[in-house]
């Protein structure tokens, strides 16, 4: 089930259309002299009738997001990557973290946002678009921290979009309206890390480009009004290399495992970059319907095996066995963190490192609890590699859990 249609959107995600009568159009209009434009205003993509700087809604928690991964088929490397622009907090952010023996390092910077969408620097941070929907170069230049990155994305597969994604405060307690376009591909580079420098082979090493964007829970906690219960959510994102194709199926769950959004995709991989036949791929093939049947590690809420099942509409059913070699904090690029979260002001530019033990780390802390594991799988006739990002809050009784941070036993 989708959730296409969920009523009338709030007044707050809406693009302004009309007249120039209303309020924040009359304020667009006194301070159009100040510094609006930008490079991209010179393109035939414009969506509203104000410069591309100027967002369409008036959301606080507007978004616009790169996410990438990276890890090593055996699981003795991981790193992730993430950045946004929130153009109405006027706040640009980056994190990127690598998962190394049993710590886990991460960079977190911050800065004003830049007037011109196309910087998409922080700091010592930046990603540079070599080439649109291609290749991609993510850059950390040495800083105190003493992390450092310089990444190249090299592309294995089209582009996909995964289907729209509405949740409602019913559901999660905030509106999250979100276009979500993925691609697999490999890496190239290095990695540095204090006393240590990691060389990044392409034939050894995967991951996911996920770019989003829209409204999102994001920045400093906004007023919560009328005391509310808290919710819950269960979500399960899975994409996964194969020899000769690639997989994903991403599931959002409510506390009685009802489905709140799913879709899942097959298209094919490709050898060479300059193999893939466009953006999209004419070859992708769409589920017809996904499931999971998880086991769970005692005194956490991770998964330590299981299946995933996904049917395509000519076919047999595709039976996933799952094996999951290494865990990863989501919060060491944002996502959770209490004092680095996304969207947080912390100044004109401000950077910060961390590290974990990640033997030593409380599974069940609220701020540990969203994690991406990368999983071996294997669905009876080949093998392949993968990462399953979960989050799982509040009652689950599908699998026992039946308190908000209760451990599986």
């Amino acid at each position: 089930m989708l959730l296409r249609d969920i009523g009338p959107i709030p007044n707050a995600v809406r693009p302004t259309v009309g007249p120039m009568l209303g309020t924040h159009d009359q304020l667009l209009t006194a301070v159009i002299g100040e510094k609006l434009l930008s490079s991209f205003d010179d393109f035939y993509i414009h969506q509203t009738s104000h410069p591309i700087s100027i967002p369409a809604t008036g959301d606080r928690n507007a978004y616009d997001r790169s996410f990438f991964n990276g890890y090593t088929a055996d699981g003795s490397l991981y790193f992730g990557v993430s950045s946004a622009r929130y153009p109405n907090l006027h706040i640009q952010d980056c994190a990127l973290t690598v998962a190394w023996g049993d710590q886990q390092h991460s960079f977190h910077g911050s800065r004003r946002a830049p007037q011109d969408p196309i910087d998409m620097s922080t700091g010592p941070f930046r990603i540079e678009i070599q080439e649109p929907m291609g290749n991609i170069r993510v850059v950390l230049e040495d800083n105190e921290t003493g992390i450092g990155a310089d990444l190249e994305w090299i592309p294995r597969s089209a582009h996909f979009a995964e289907d729209h994604q509405t949740l409602t405060p019913e559901q999660i307690g905030r509106w999250m309206i979100a276009t979500r376009m993925n691609q697999f591909g490999f890496w190239r580079g290095e990695l540095r890390l204090p006393g240590e420098t990691i060389t990044v082979d392409p034939t050894q090493t995967y991951g996911t480009k996920d770019r989003s964007w829209g409204i999102r829970p994001v920045g400093d906690p906004a007023p919560p009004g009328a005391p509310q219960p808290p919710k819950g959510l269960k979500f399960f994102w899975a994409p996964l290399h194969w020899p000769s194709h690639v997989t994903h199926i991403g599931v959002f769950e409510g506390d009685h495992g009802e489905i709140w959004h799913w879709d899942g995709f097959q298209l094919p991989a490709y050898s060479q970059a300059d193999q893939i036949p466009g953006i999209e791929d004419p070859d992708i093939k769409r589920f017809a319907s996904v499931s999971h049947n998880f086991r769970w590690l005692a005194g956490t809420r991770r998964v330590s095996g299981g299946q995933l099942t996904a049917q395509l509409p000519d076919g047999d059913p595709i039976e996933i066995e799952i094996q999951p070699i290494r865990s990863i904090l989501m919060k060491g690029m944002g996502y959770g963190h209490p004092e680095w979260g996304h969207g947080q002001w912390k100044g004109e530019l401000a950077t910060f490192g961390e590290s974990w033990d990640l033997n030593q780390i409380d599974p069940l802390a609220p701020e540990n609890i969203h994690i991406q594991e990368v999983v071996r799988v294997h669905d009876g006739a080949s093998e392949g590699v993968g990462v399953l990002e979960q989050l799982v809050v509040g009652p689950y009784p599908k699998y026992g859990f039946t308190k908000f941070f209760d451990a599986a036993t």
